[in-house]
């Protein structure tokens, strides 16, 4: 008989074990959702009730994204904590959830983001207590300490039923459009405005409220160098004019935005020197000659309607198979593929050679990472919606962005400097730290959570404990 087969020989299998805890890594998530305030925090600013059956609402949304970052997608999902109720005790019904949700009107959502920015505060004083420091973001190999860089983006939910606000998408689906806006510095979902399906891509006024409600989530000591990045959508005057308006002595507003390409521009490409184009730069600062970056601003007459510090800079690669379709008769005649991108940028202090076209190119491309930040999101309960009701769907959404907030503050405060799970994407973090099975048992008047020892980040998992039942409360 071979090692391979014979393994079920004399094995039983059954379900009365007792004093198994499943989907263990609950704890740290709820761990670092107390010790944070955010538990707390939410608690003080929702409603109150009397009466034995009541819970208390900040519980209530904790649990539920505590859920959701384990993998629920749906309100009834709550049931999963059920498998930690020697743990935590007994948990919220799912009629509980969706009562909390359906009573978060906007005057309720406002008290939420002004207790979310609270606890962030407080955790980001923690991050900058952190050996390495708070996270600042690093583009082509230069460091860009002191400037937060928030990302703008927006996603389509689908929707696979008739629900309130649903409508018909840009892409010819069925859903909802919500526009978010993201820390690229920590991976946090500072904001997000939900929007039916059809709502526009480039809507000026749903850009500047969500950038206005992102910075209103930034400890303020931290809102004095912002760079802003967002996609062809936000190349509006509107915005853009916005943008250079947010610049005050104390505050400097730098931003990089994706541009429609027009005949004007086309001309304007083609009278780019051949000596004018110099290599791109990959993340890590290295030069590439498969990609090369020149500047168009003087060359550009389409920029006599635009803010007078608007610079335009040009990036040409090969074409892919799947763009070939869509050229246009310059890129044919060129054999190149040409993408713009739109800055104030002139020079960022004490970053050499940030003035370069080629780095600012960079430093627009590194603003792919939203697509991350949006696939995470669709991991924490954002890919589908599980109520009919327009309320209940809105309270979902903004539960599913603190779940993100919070596995992104788990990693922060309590992996940090673990390789393989400082940055790991929910599925990792998922199968290595938080589906793991634990045994409770009581010994000298204190309960003891055991983790199987062979486990591989079993030393990594309470690390993690340990340094989030350190963390100093909020006063």
């Amino acid at each position: 008989m071979s090692k391979s087969s014979g393994w079920d020989q004399r094995l039983v299998v059954s379900s009365d074990a007792k004093g198994l805890v499943g989907h263990v890594g609950a704890v740290l998530l709820r761990k670092c959702a107390d010790r944070t305030g955010l538990t707390s925090g939410l608690g003080q600013v929702l409603p109150r009730g009397n009466g034995p059956g009541w819970w208390d609402r900040g519980t209530v949304l904790v649990s539920l994204a505590v859920a959701i970052v384990l993998g629920a997608t749906s309100m009834s999902d709550i049931g999963l904590l059920a498998h930690q109720g020697l743990v935590f005790g007994d948990r919220p019904s799912e009629s509980t959830v969706r009562r909390a949700l359906a009573g978060l009107d906007e005057a309720m959502l406002k008290r939420i983001a002004k207790a979310r920015a609270k606890v962030r505060a407080h955790v980001w004083a923690l991050l900058a207590r952190r050996p390495q420091g708070f996270p600042w973001l690093t583009v082509a190999g230069k460091l860009l300490s002191g400037w937060v860089v928030i990302d703008l983006d927006a996603t389509l939910i689908t929707a696979h039923s008739m629900k309130q606000g649903a409508a018909a998408t840009f892409k010819k689906g069925y859903g909802f459009h919500p526009l978010g806006a993201w820390c690229s510095n920590t991976a946090e979902c500072l904001a997000m405005l939900f929007r039916p399906g059809n709502a526009g891509s480039n809507t000026v006024a749903d850009h500047i409220r969500v950038l206005g409600d992102a910075i209103g989530q930034l400890p303020v000591t931290y809102r004095r160098k912002l760079l802003i990045r967002v996609d062809g959508a936000g190349a509006t005057h509107e915005f853009l004019d916005h943008l250079e308006q947010m610049n005050r002595a104390w505050r400097s507003v730098k931003f990089t935005v994706g541009w429609t390409i027009t005949a004007d521009d086309e001309t304007a490409i083609a009278a780019v020197p051949a000596d004018a184009w110099t290599d791109s730069l990959n993340q890590d600062g290295t030069a590439t000659s498969t990609a090369h970056v020149a500047e168009l601003t003087g060359l550009n007459t389409r920029l006599a309607g635009w803010t007078g510090t608007l610079r335009l800079l040009v990036r040409r690669v090969k074409p892919s198979a799947r763009h070939v379709k869509n050229l246009t008769d310059l890129e044919k005649r060129t054999g190149w593929r040409y993408q713009v991108v739109a800055t104030n940028i002139t020079r960022i202090a004490r970053v050499p050679g940030s003035h370069q076209p080629q780095w600012l190119d960079a430093l627009h491309r590194a603003h792919a990472s939203v697509e991350d930040h949006v696939k995470t999101g669709k991991a924490m309960g954002l890919r589908n919606l599980p109520s009919k009701a327009w309320t209940v769907n809105q309270g979902w959404v903004l539960t599913c962005n603190i779940a993100a907030d919070l596995a992104a503050w788990t990693r922060l405060l309590g992996l940090h400097d673990q390789p393989d799970l400082a940055h790991a994407e929910p599925d990792t973090l998922r199968y290595r730290l938080l589906h793991l099975p634990g045994k409770l048992a009581a010994h000298a008047r204190r309960r003891v959570l055991s983790i199987p020892e062979t486990w591989p980040w079993a030393e990594a998992f309470t690390l993690c404990w340990q340094r989030l039942s350190l963390l100093p409360l909020t006063t």
